[in-house]
């Protein structure tokens, strides 16, 4: 089989590629091809791929290319991981809001729809030219605002395009780390959005274990999120909610810690994987070396305004089953192998979320098979799920509507109609920072 990865000049590729080593499935991804267009990157990245294979006997053979058509071409799967404005782009995502006194986050509030609007223009000519030259691929996305981007993608490839986010199935592998139970038997009842969803049962051997964990202080303070959330709040909703819900729960906090910090999440990247790929491309033997050591780095400060000092161990990360590319891999293999799995991904929901419409890319349990995904049904979110849900849905599409007709108006009532912007001026005024600041935005009104 054929995988294009696009934006497969970017730092986390290694990650996706040390999970292809480890496939003895059958059929297997034997060819690669890193779509990029920046040939330095694609360099840096070839490196270190190069050395992950250097103990194994058959490896995934890996090209690389700067032209678009020529990575999709016959491919089986794409993987899109692009990032349209660069990290530039991010810090101006985070920075401008911050210069208004809301949250500047990458995927969450103002700033994950400037990402959007800049990013589903993009996404969707990508969508375009698989339809033209690799049909019957499947592609699953990476790219975030992953359910945003995944359901402007659906608009053109429908059911062919997933997105994946390793956050909700993350979370049910430390729950049932922390009750001492074996992962493969708990069933999770996980419903929301992309980054804006809520565990709302753990079930093992048919019993919900769930209030169980909510009960016992120790075994819940294993958890990222008690150090996030609290456990007075998590007992208070009866439900462990996804991380990135602490932007919501915890407004002002999170603002407030963000502007605190000396840099944003977004300008310590900018400099990080500067320095990352100076240093790989000097010493391009070194490659794997210095990828490691930067990524562990990355992912002991990530969310550092949430987690504050609860991080987790570099030597216990290299145990787990692995992230967001583990999800990917386990998706492909079901597709392509028919083996059945069942688990946590972005996809149209077709009435499985009483009070979506068929049409809404939600985040739930979802069978896969060589089929596709299958998203399962499920109880109504309550009152309170729902109601952000819904709210934060309509903001997706008056971003979709507004990135693909260049409307002004529809982007002006995203940012005035998303909750965590207080005021209809302050939506105005961050529709004309972003458009300053990043001209892929302005370039989507013309």
């Amino acid at each position: 089989m054929k995988l294009a990865i696009l934006g497969g000049g970017g730092f986390r590729v290694p990650l996706v590629y040390k999970a292809l080593l480890s496939d003895e499935g059958s059929p297997r991804v034997e060819t690669v091809t890193l779509y990029d267009p920046s040939p330095d990157r694609l360099r840096v990245i070839e490196s270190v791929l190069a050395q992950q294979a250097a103990t194994f006997a058959d490896p995934p053979r890996v090209e690389t290319t700067t032209e678009l058509d020529t990575a999709v071409h016959g491919s089986d799967f794409v993987f899109s991981a692009i990032r349209v404005g660069g990290l530039t782009g991010r810090t101006q995502d985070e920075r401008v809001a911050l210069r208004l006194g809301v949250l500047g986050q990458e995927t969450t509030g103002p700033g994950g729809i400037a990402y959007g609007l800049r990013t589903i223009p993009v996404a969707m000519r990508i969508a375009d030219r698989v339809r033209a030259l690799a049909p019957n691929a499947y592609v699953i996305n990476f790219t975030n605002p992953a359910g945003m981007i995944t359901e402007s993608m659906q608009r053109v490839l429908g059911n062919r395009v997933v997105g994946i986010c390793d956050t909700p199935s993350g979370l049910g592998n430390r729950i049932a780390d922390a009750l001492e139970l074996d992962r493969s038997r708990v069933q999770l009842d996980y419903v929301g959005l992309n980054h804006l969803g809520w565990m709302r049962r753990v079930l093992h051997n048919g019993q919900d274990v769930l209030p169980k964990l909510l009960a016992d202080d120790s075994a819940l303070s294993t958890l990222e999120e008690s150090a996030i959330f609290g456990n007075a709040w998590l007992r208070s909703l009866e439900c462990i909610p996804n991380e990135y819900l602490y932007y919501y729960y915890f407004n002002r906090d999170a603002v407030r810690s963000i502007i605190d910090q000396k840099t944003t999440r977004g300008e310590f990247l900018v400099k990080q994987q500067a320095d990352f790929y100076r240093d790989a491309a000097a010493a391009p033997g070194r490659a794997h070396e210095i990828w490691h050591r930067t990524i562990t780095e990355r992912n002991a400060l990530y969310m550092a305004e949430a987690k504050g000092d609860h991080t987790v161990d570099p030597a216990e990360e290299e145990q787990e089953s692995g992230g967001y590319e583990a999800v990917a891999l386990a998706v492909m293999a079901a597709i392509a192998r028919n083996e059945q799995v069942t688990m946590i991904l972005n996809t149209r929901g077709g009435g499985a979320v009483p009070g979506l419409d068929p049409e809404a890319v939600v985040e739930l349990p979802s069978t896969v098979d060589a089929n596709g995904v299958h998203p399962l049904a499920t109880a109504p979110p309550n009152l309170t799920q729902l109601g952000l849900m819904q709210q934060i849905k309509a903001v997706e599409r008056l971003t979709i509507e507004a990135a693909t007709t260049g409307s002004r108006d529809a982007a002006e009532r995203a940012f005035a109609l998303h909750p965590l912007v207080d005021s209809v001026s302050v939506a105005r005024e961050l529709l004309r920072g972003y458009t300053e600041a990043i001209p892929a935005v302005a370039a989507v009104f013309g």
